[in-house]
């Protein structure tokens, strides 16, 4: 029998993060393109500059009601016939509103882009906003409402930024509004946001994809280019604050079997220097299950299915008055809760005194440097991403450059980060669970004042 030598690995292939092509129509909106090849769905993503904090008070929500609303008909379609020409096409067209602003995402086979280019140009150019479509739009999202708290980590997500931002932030409201301020909501306001912020001036479209054959000028300049609207000024970003002074916030759920927990504080954004250490800090400390916390509470105490760290972009400005949120999330039974706690910050005061070991932070940059290749393959993800780059305010270079900077971050600079975000006397808790069960042996740890409040 002929013996064939063991199959060895090759040589690794250089790998790094597209780099887009920056331009502009006539009309003021600015353009990405990155030619994929291979990618023969092309993905498309236009980033509005209409942020939260831009509703009208009292009227939180609209800006979601607004998204959802710009593929629910235009002056050429109805909502159907819209639908059925997106079918035609085999497009997919997605919208949802977020802090930084609106974000349209369409999918669309390279042979029918230009087709869906002129959908999205019209659902961009000409919304209908028809009565009936924006009252079953409102009818809808209050539906969705009471299904949203009751799930406990969204529950656990109201009362920590109720209590983290003052009351008069929009960033203490829920994202997609109150069941009081969406009632309010109709086509006239609706429409009314639509016409303040809406407009090509104000816009950022990305298109990834094989562009091979395809004339993208033409086809941008044939459908969003005929887009038109007063030219935008500088968004109005009002400044905001959060109080970080460590204490504890129990939602109760008489009879819950088990905690939620979301433990948090304010952070900086993406563009300070040292975020590179910190995402590897916060990977390290919580992002797989091998991590510090994933090993003491679910492989040593089984207090937990899975605990995570993380850190999430509120909104970001090159001038430095941006945030992220950083946070610890999971879910541990109730008779443990103040045991897995206890864990918890045990676990961040060894990180502070003992730091992270040189294998920890090896395997942390193998994983987030190595998964790189394979988060990107599609051009779906390439397109958020650097969506994601223009609405953060981050250079188009950015995520090309990120690898390299993590794989040069030593372990004392990752545990530096990591430390500064999570000190143990400025984090704030939020409890969604029993607490007639949970409240005094969380008061006994010390971790900050305990409030109780309805679930």
């Amino acid at each position: 029998m002929q013996l064939h030598p063991r199959p060895t690995a090759g040589t690794p292939r250089p790998w790094a993060f597209p780099a887009p092509e920056r331009g502009a129509l006539p009309n003021g909106l600015t353009v990405l393109r990155c030619h994929r090849p291979g990618q023969r769905v092309i993905a498309v993503e236009v980033s509005l500059t209409a942020p939260l904090a831009a509703e009208p008070t009292g009227q939180e929500g609209v800006a979601t009601i607004m998204a959802r609303a710009l593929s629910e008909g235009t002056d050429r379609h109805s909502a159907e016939e819209f639908a059925a020409e997106l079918e035609r096409y085999g497009a997919t067209l997605d919208t949802f509103a977020d802090h930084p602003g609106v974000r349209v995402s369409l999918e669309v086979p390279a042979s029918r882009l230009t087709k869906a280019l002129g959908l999205l140009a019209d659902a961009l150019r000409a919304p209908a906003f028809a009565e009936s479509e924006i009252e079953r739009l409102v009818a809808n999202r209050l539906d969705e409402i009471p299904h949203e708290l009751a799930n406990p980590g969204r529950r656990a997500a109201v009362a920590l930024y109720d209590t983290l931002f003052p009351a008069d932030s929009r960033l203490a409201r829920p994202r997609q509004g109150t069941a009081e301020s969406v009632a309010r909501i109709d086509a006239k306001s609706v429409r009314a946001f639509y016409e303040a912020h809406v407009r090509p001036s104000a816009a950022t479209v990305v298109v990834v994809g094989d562009l091979t054959g395809i004339d993208l000028d033409a086809a941008l300049l044939g459908t969003l280019g005929a887009w038109t609207g007063p030219a935008a000024g500088p968004p109005v970003w009002a400044p905001f604050s959060a109080d970080d002074t460590g204490r504890v916030v129990i939602v109760d759920r008489p009879g819950a079997v088990q905690t939620q927990l979301l433990i948090a504080r304010l952070g900086q954004d993406r563009h300070d220097p040292a975020y590179p250490a910190r995402r590897l800090g916060i990977y390290c400390l919580g992002g797989t299950i091998t991590s510090r916390l994933d090993r003491v509470l679910r492989e040593e105490k089984g207090y937990t299915y899975g605990i995570r760290s993380f850190s999430q972009v509120l909104r970001s400005r090159a001038d430095g008055a941006g945030a992220a949120l950083l946070g610890i999330r999971g879910s541990v039974a109730t008779d443990v809760t103040g045991p897995a706690l206890a864990d918890l910050w045990r676990v961040l005061r060894e990180l502070a005194e003992g730091g992270l070991t040189e294998e920890e932070r090896d395997a942390a940059v193998q994983y987030l440097v190595g998964v790189a290749p394979l988060s990107f393959e599609t051009a779906a993800a390439v397109a958020g991403t650097l969506a994601d780059q223009v609405e953060e305010e981050l250079p188009d270079d950015y995520q090309a450059t990120l690898y390299a900077r993590l794989a040069d971050t030593g372990a004392v600079e990752a545990t530096a980060a990591v430390v500064r975000a999570f000190p143990v006397d400025r984090l704030v808790t939020v409890l969604v669970g029993d607490a007639s069960q949970i409240a005094e042996p969380v008061r006994e740890l010390g971790i900050g004042e305990v409030t109780v409040v309805a679930g």
